[in-house]
């Protein structure tokens, strides 16, 4: 077999505030975690896909449908911890991307366009994805959807629950960027990342990726049109349900 180079893990988890056991909540029929395994499985340029959970019942429901699982431990306090732990299982994966256990409409497009852009690179240490969103519309002002503003280079300039940047005067070119919850690492900055103390932004937004911001980390932003989104609540759940009955 083939050494394994790209690496995509799916952090599950059973425990969430609003959603326990979401994982393994049926959407039209089939789990979440299925269906992203399912989307993840349609990319060319991941060498090996792999669930990271540490919960037995995610486990063995993945093991039912012929996924691979890799057993963590219980107290990763962020899911890049837990993604870390799993490429310690994989040491010939160069790069490893954390692919959202939630978005069971994940673009493989999406996901092979961020593993080719790190492969073109080898300097760049970590890369994401972001899609427009017009002013105005609710999931603006939502702390749930995280916004992030980004350079001329494409290179993130922050990340925010809050609006950014402020709207102090009207500009029609103003766009605001949606960021999606997926991430790539090349193996050696990964492995830093998680070595490092939470910071004081990330503890505060509550968002991780500002860890690396923080200690100078250049973060890529692939912008895309892609807009599956993430299923916080079974109230999502439902209305995705609905959408792929029709």
């Amino acid at each position: 077999m083939p050494a394994t180079k790209t690496l995509g893990v799916l952090p599950a988890r059973w425990g969430s505030t609003r959603f326990p056991g979401k994982p393994l909540h049926l959407i039209a029929g089939k789990s979440l975690i299925h269906r992203v395994w399912d989307q993840c499985l349609q990319c060319e340029r991941l060498d090996a896909v792999v669930v990271a959970t540490d919960d037995e019942r995610i486990a063995q429901a993945v093991r039912d449908f012929g996924g691979e699982v890799a057993m963590t431990r219980d107290d990763h306090p962020s899911g890049t911890d837990r993604v870390a732990e799993v490429a310690e299982q994989f040491p010939d994966a160069t790069h490893i991307f954390n692919i959202q256990g939630d978005e069971p409409l994940i673009s493989p497009e999406l996901i092979d366009e961020l593993v080719a852009k790190m492969i073109d690179d080898p300097e760049l240490p970590m890369i994401t994805a972001a899609n427009p969103m017009p002013s105005g519309i609710p999931e603006v002002e939502d702390p749930n959807v995280v916004k992030v503003t980004i350079d001329t280079d494409g290179r993130a300039l922050y990340f925010s629950r809050s609006p950014i940047p402020y709207q102090r005067s009207e500009d029609p070119d103003l766009v605001y960027y949606r960021h999606k919850g997926i991430y790539g690492y090349r193996r050696d900055f990964l492995i830093d990342f998680v070595s490092r103390e939470p910071s004081l932004l990330e503890k505060v937004e509550g968002l991780e990726q500002l860890r690396a911001m923080e200690n100078g980390a250049r973060i890529q932003v692939i912008l895309t049109d892609d807009e599956s989104p993430g299923i916080d609540t079974p109230e999502q759940a439902a209305i995705l349900a609905k959408q792929i009955a029709t």
